[in-house]
């Protein structure tokens, strides 16, 4: 059995350099795991969370960006 690779994405707004951001991918199990943009070397997230409350975290923090 052949594992895909997995894809992490980031937000389009940030920057290549790759600074300070976070990046996510889906995993087959309904949860998003998130690691942090420097540690891009292997695929071992720092963060695991149902996509649900990936979503609800999403829409959380456009809502912040919207009140500034």
């Amino acid at each position: 059995m052949s594992r895909r690779p997995i894809i992490w994405r980031r937000s389009s707004r940030s920057d290549s350099a790759g600074g300070n951001c976070l990046e996510a991918t889906a995993l087959p199990s309904a949860t998003v795991a998130i690691r942090d943009s420097k540690d891009a070397l292997g695929d071992f997230p720092r963060l695991s969370i149902p996509a649900d409350d990936w979503a609800g975290l999403i829409t959380t923090i456009k809502a912040w960006n919207t009140q500034s």
